[in-house]
């Protein structure tokens, strides 16, 4: 059974490992069992026009929050990599901070499949829905990416 992993410690991996989460301030709030809280803070280089929350922005967070997911079953180590992303935008996202609650649904020996619902934070209502599959990546297997030079896709 895996031992849990400091929040530090996974938000840590994930900037080692995704640089461009330490560029858009990305904060791990919560990450264990399989479920992880991700918030990405307001910034004005991530709207796109008409005040909203940019796709690639929702993606990349999205993409992030299960990966720390999977890092929370994984005391930290796991070189999988995404092999499918799919995300449906089911409201505005206005320019506020974003919350994303990834889930892991199904972990096997070479693929793991999960959700991440996107909130504003502070409401309940879901603005983007992502489902997503990652695969194993064979390499290096144990060997934690927050030591390494590897980076998840």
């Amino acid at each position: 059974m895996p031992q849990p992993i400091a929040i530090a410690d996974i938000q840590r991996i994930m900037r080692a490992g995704v640089p461009l989460t330490a560029s858009w301030g990305v904060e791990v709030l919560r990450a264990a069992a399989g479920v992880a809280v991700l918030r990405l803070p307001h910034a004005a280089e991530l709207l796109r026009p008409g005040g909203v929350i940019s796709g690639p922005a929702l993606m990349g967070l999205a993409d992030a929050a299960f990966w720390c997911a999977l890092l929370s079953l994984t005391e930290g180590r796991d070189e999988s990599l995404t092999s499918n992303l799919n995300i449906s935008f089911l409201r505005r996202v206005p320019p506020r901070p974003i919350l994303a609650e990834a889930r892991v649904l199904k972990r096997g020996r070479t693929l793991a499949y999960g959700e991440v619902n996107i909130r504003s934070e502070g409401a309940e209502d879901v603005l983007a829905h992502v489902t997503t599959t990652w695969a194993s990546s064979g390499a290096a297997s144990g060997a934690s990416l927050g030591a390494g030079a590897a980076s998840q896709g």
